[in-house]
C-alpha cells in the first residue's frame, strides 16, 4: 500500500518518464529522427528493419505525442491519484495493442516499450493506504468520488 504523498511522487515520476519518451513522437521531424535510431535499435536486436512512414503515419504519431505530451504535462504539474488511475487503465490500453503488435510483428524494440508501459500501469494500480480521517484520508476518499 501506498501513502497518498508517495502515489503522487509515481504519478509524478510516470510523468515525467512520458514528457522524455514521448517528446520525440511530437513533430514528424523529431520522430524521423526517433524512427531511424529505434530502426538500428530493432535491427541490432535481431528485428526486421522498420516500415518507412508515409506522411499520413506521421500525423498519427505526431498527434499521439501530442496528446501525450499536453496529458504528461498535466500529471506533472498536478499528480493527483485519479489521474494515476487513468494513466493505468490508459497503459493497459497502449500495453494491449503493443502486445498485439508484438505477435504480428515480432519486432523486438517493442519490448522497450512494453514493459515500462506494463511497470508504470502497475505502479500506478497499487492500493492507497489513507483510511483514516486526516488529510490523506480525504484524499484517499476523493479517489472514490
Amino acid at each position: 500500500m501506498l501513502s497518498v504523498s508517495a502515489f503522487r511522487r509515481v504519478v509524478r515520476a510516470s510523468a515525467i518518464y512520458d514528457v522524455l519518451m514521448t517528446a520525440p513522437f511530437t513533430t514528424p521531424w523529431t520522430f524521423l529522427l526517433l524512427r531511424e535510431h529505434l530502426n538500428a535499435l530493432n535491427v541490432s536486436l535481431g528485428g526486421a528493419p522498420l516500415p518507412l512512414f508515409e506522411p499520413l503515419h506521421l500525423l498519427i504519431s505526431s498527434l499521439f505525442g501530442s496528446v501525450v505530451m499536453v496529458w504528461s504535462v498535466l500529471r506533472m504539474l498536478d499528480p493527483q491519484p485519479r489521474f494515476g488511475r487513468y494513466d493505468a487503465a490508459a497503459r493497459y490500453l497502449f500495453s494491449t495493442w503493443m502486445a498485439w503488435a508484438l505477435l504480428v510483428t515480432g519486432q523486438p524494440v517493442l519490448w522497450l516499450f512494453l514493459v515500462p508501459e506494463l511497470a508504470w500501469g502497475v505502479a500506478q494500480s497499487l492500493p492507497l493506504r489513507g483510511a483514516g480521517g486526516g488529510r490523506e484520508g480525504r484524499a484517499h476518499e476523493s479517489l472514490l468520488r
